[in-house]
């Protein structure tokens, strides 16, 4: 702690305590629990940013919140029909178009909070320079932003699946949809994290990302069965230990199937969710300093 004097209506002089950590140079990084404490006190701007951005991006579209629900169904549309009638991949999977629906809507959640994650820093420069708070919130608001867009979005699955034959096999395993989506926003949100201190250091990382992701759609089964077009054994292990595998799963299974996912599906998801939350963060955390120069 550091002191410092203030005088008194009687010209006296007392010491008023200030902490240590706050006298000091200015865009430094501070202690991981004050770090912590400070993002805690601006969720309330976090929330506002999002929404706001929700906002603006609906009213530059003359559709406005429409496209919100249109982007996914106009490309589970374009999947089914290349890959359900045209490749003929439904073959041997139950309620396809669900099957289908479940895996683009989920996924495409995850590479818009990814890619946004790329551009946090950069596309913040602004506010960084005028303001002091914890970058972590730039991430943090990708995340929350995407959440938002989501939720309309996973209304009209709701009605999609309710409506397409064949029916789902509705059980008290839909409420299981509630913890596998936190652990997929952990994950995604440390991505995020990982992905905003990348892009800080290396612009060109948004294009890597966007080549990552056509990989990473098919290593998560979102439109086929890995049990049937994988028929290494390495290979699909290796593919069901992808982390949106298994979220995508634990997602049919609670929602189409009505049935148990494995343990080790559920181990992975948390697994996955919180290390990578906790290593994006300290990864983000260790840069602090950095993030209002310019590169």
């Amino acid at each position: 702690m550091s002191t410092t004097n203030t005088s008194t209506s009687t010209g006296s002089k007392e010491p008023v305590a200030v902490a240590s950590w706050s006298l000091g140079q200015v865009g430094r990084r501070p202690p991981l629990d004050t770090y912590l404490r400070q993002l805690w006190r601006r969720r309330y701007f976090i929330r506002e940013e999002a929404r706001s951005k929700v906002a603006g991006t609906a009213n530059r579209n003359l559709l406005g919140y429409g496209w919100l629900v249109l982007n996914p169904l106009l490309m589970g549309l374009g999947f089914y029909v290349i890959f359900g009638l045209i490749l003929n991949t439904s073959r041997g999977i139950d309620n396809f178009v669900g099957y289908l629906m479940i895996g683009v809507f989920f996924f495409q959640l995850s590479m818009r909070c990814v890619t946004g994650g790329t551009q946090a820093i950069r596309s913040g420069q602004a506010m960084i320079r005028a303001f002091a708070f914890p970058r972590a919130a730039l991430p943090i608001t990708v995340v929350v932003r995407e959440v938002m867009n989501f939720m309309p979005t996973f209304l009209v699955l709701a009605v999609v699946l309710s409506v397409l034959p064949p029916a789902e096999n509705l059980t008290w395993r839909v409420v299981l949809v509630i913890p596998a989506f936190l652990c997929q926003t952990l994950f995604v949100l440390g991505c995020a994290f990982f992905l905003a201190r990348l892009g800080h250091l290396l612009p060109d990382i948004s294009n890597v990302v966007n080549v990552f992701a056509r990989f990473w759609l098919y290593a998560s089964g979102v439109f086929f069965s890995i049990e049937r077009f994988v028929e290494q054994p390495v290979l699909q292990a290796a593919m069901k230990v992808n982390p949106m595998y298994g979220y995508l799963q634990i997602y049919r299974n609670s929602i189409l199937y009505g049935v148990d996912s494995p343990l080790w599906m559920w181990m992975l998801a948390v697994g996955w969710a919180f290390v990578f939350v906790i290593f994006g963060f300290m990864f983000f955390y260790r840069g602090e300093e950095s993030y209002g120069k310019a590169q």
